[in-house]
């Protein structure tokens, strides 16, 4: 009989999650950002645990592909701190600006795992942080149409 004509169990095949991009940038990572993919990578290999004692297809696969993206983010991870003393913007410093109106804003630059600019972090291949690199305070830049002048800038604590 021909295959198209059977009914397969389906209830478990495995689908194709395609791989997680890794980005061409270097890896740099904060201490935080460091913490962050082992902690992914534990919780990979905890849901990987899970889904082959459940003999589950479709939590393997997706926690593969997490392990792959994890792995692969840990192995070229680059551990980076600010030199204390630097009177310019550089990764792992947090940067205050503010706008013509005095609207301030506070950025972490940050890796590109651990950004989220809902908390105040930048990816450190960001526009604005690409804006900023190399400037100190009083210097200005214009981002979209806006001009914004560094106020503040401080090596961030861990």
């Amino acid at each position: 009989m021909s295959r198209a004509f059977t009914k397969e169990d389906d209830s478990n095949s495995s689908i194709d999650l395609g791989e997680r991009p890794i980005s061409p940038h270097r890896n740099l990572v904060t201490d935080e950002g460091l913490a962050m993919i082992d902690a992914e990578l534990a919780a990979a290999h905890a849901e990987l645990a899970k889904g082959n004692a459940n003999a589950d297809r479709n939590v393997i696969a997706r926690a593969s592909r997490d392990l792959r993206y994890w792995s692969a983010r840990r192995e070229t991870a680059e551990l980076s701190h600010p030199d204390p003393d630097s009177d310019v913007v550089r990764f792992g410093m947090v940067v205050t600006i503010a706008d013509e109106d005095d609207k301030k804003q506070v950025w972490k630059i940050v890796g590109e795992d651990e950004a989220d600019a809902s908390h105040g972090k930048i990816s450190h291949v960001s526009p604005i942080a690409n804006l900023m690199f190399g400037k100190s305070v009083g210097d200005s830049f214009v981002l979209n149409g806006r001009e914004w002048e560094i106020v503040g800038m401080e090596v961030a604590r861990t």
